[in-house]
């Protein structure tokens, strides 16, 4: 008897577990993602790719592959072009920068990123892809990040190319860019974010 009890014991834990890694990932808080919950299945996905997903409140722009919290800067970058909740707002950061980059109205963190990567950063609305490549809404490329960010933290000036050539690897003001020709990152050591656009 006392053998069977201990058996039926260790069957009960054993289902517990069973069903506490079967417990859907919205019992411990939804996943919001531009004012929409995700559902069990496209969660899943996304963890399946990157991992752990912390339940809250994000946005995630499908253009560029940038994410954040809700009402917060860019925190990071994943894949464009996902289908992930509803449409990017333009105050899904705030409000008040008057600078907009795929509908999205940056937040005043980014504008000081920017600044430090790139210098002065104009007022208005502009498209930018998720290789950090832009222009003003509805027109064609104007601007490269990441040689632009090269050549402020003192690679070669002028040449685009040259400037985010295979192999670079630069410290400046703003940040560490790097790249190895296909992949190319942004690393901002005060608030630990980082890009990485291309091939990674």
């Amino acid at each position: 008897m006392r053998g069977r009890g201990t058996l039926r014991l260790i069957r009960s834990l054993l289902f517990l577990a069973v069903v506490g890694f079967q417990t859907p990932a919205h019992a411990q808080g939804p996943v919001v993602v531009n004012g929409v919950a995700l559902d069990r299945q496209t969660l899943g996905a996304l963890q399946s790719v990157y991992g752990p997903v912390q339940p809250g409140r994000y946005w995630y722009d499908p253009m560029s592959g940038l994410w954040g919290a809700e009402r917060g800067p860019t925190s990071g970058q994943i894949a464009p072009g996902l289908r992930l909740g509803g449409p990017l707002r333009a105050d899904a950061s705030g409000r008040g920068t008057g600078v907009f980059i795929n509908g999205r109205e940056l937040h005043p963190v980014e504008i000081v990123r920017l600044q430090a990567l790139v210098g002065p950063v104009m007022r208005g609305r502009y498209w930018m892809n998720a290789a950090g490549i832009g222009g003003y809404e509805g027109g064609p490329p104007q601007f490269n990040l990441p040689a632009l960010a090269a050549q402020r933290s003192g690679g070669a000036g002028g040449d685009h190319a040259g400037a985010t050539g295979p192999g670079y690897n630069r410290s400046g003001p703003g940040g560490h860019l790097m790249s190895d020709g296909n992949c190319s990152g942004y690393f901002d050591p005060k608030s630990g974010a980082s890009v990485m656009t291309g091939n990674c």
